[in-house]
């Protein structure tokens, strides 16, 4: 399952970047005699209200869609890293505003906060991406702290603060190898749940603004044409659920390394 999901994703990061380069047909060209029409050999896979080519939409909306996916999940994951390290490596005080803070990042529920930051703001690539690592760092800071209390109460972190090694070393050399497992499964969750995030404030008109789409974008434009034209909302709605889908198995299956380690440890 895991070589599975790995290989549809590697085949939609490829198909994103680099089907631009075998799918000569703009993303961006009207066409006033090929409104709505259903998948065949002139469209592979349809075309939508305005007549534009829904394969080559998505080659294009993949870029952005996958581009905010990794790079929330990545800052979300990375922040996350930090923060909960610190807090279970010099507990006391430091873990006490890692607490107050993250419990007040939890009393808003994650959509409604997005919702919030995005309506005050031009919503762009960046600006989404920005704004869904502040809105998801939280679980994986916790995981970590969880993990660094552990690791500090082992003998050897209390000998080498004994000794006075620097700190910034004990953390990257021995904190962050053990905390490397942790780190992966949040990123691909956190991929999954960006794109989704992103997904959706665009359905609701509130993520990326034309000309520029994403996947999130596409699915929106073909709400009102559901029950006549299936192809524009189906297609998008299936990469969306292919990239969650492997994310989740991928994650399950590290998960279960993990689980393995612990166990002979």
């Amino acid at each position: 399952m895991p070589k599975f999901s790995m290989a549809i994703l590697l085949f939609i990061f490829i198909f994103s970047f680099f089907g631009g380069y075998f799918y000569s047909i703009s993303a961006y060209t009207l066409g006033s005699h090929s409104i709505l029409l259903s998948p065949s050999f002139q469209h592979l896979l349809g075309t939508d209200r305005l007549g534009r080519d829904i394969l080559a939409r998505l080659i294009e909306g993949g870029k952005v869609s996958l581009t905010i996916g990794v790079g929330s999940a990545l800052i979300a994951s990375f922040i996350g890293l930090i923060f909960g390290s610190m807090a279970g490596y010099f507990k006391g005080s430091t873990d006490k505003v890692f607490i107050v803070v993250v419990d007040l990042f939890l009393t808003f529920p994650t959509f409604f906060l997005l919702l919030a930051l995005v309506s005050y703001v031009n919503a762009s690539m960046l600006v989404l991406i920005i704004i869904i690592s502040i809105t998801g760092w939280m679980t994986t800071a916790r995981l970590i702290r969880s993990e660094s209390f552990k690791i500090t109460s082992q003998p050897y972190i209390k000998i080498l603060n004994i000794a006075n090694v620097s700190k910034i070393k004990i953390l990257l050399k021995y904190y962050a190898p053990i905390l490397a497992p942790i780190y992966f499964v949040s990123f691909t969750f956190g991929v999954g749940g960006a794109i989704l995030a992103e997904s959706s404030l665009s359905f609701l008109g509130l993520g990326i603004v034309a000309p520029q789409m994403s996947w999130g974008t596409i699915l929106s434009g073909g709400k009102d044409v559901v029950d006549i034209a299936w192809w524009v909302s189906f297609f998008p709605g299936l990469m969306i659920f292919l990239v969650t889908f492997s994310l989740i198995n991928i994650s399950n299956y590290l998960q279960q390394l993990m689980n393995q380690k612990e166990i002979q440890i």
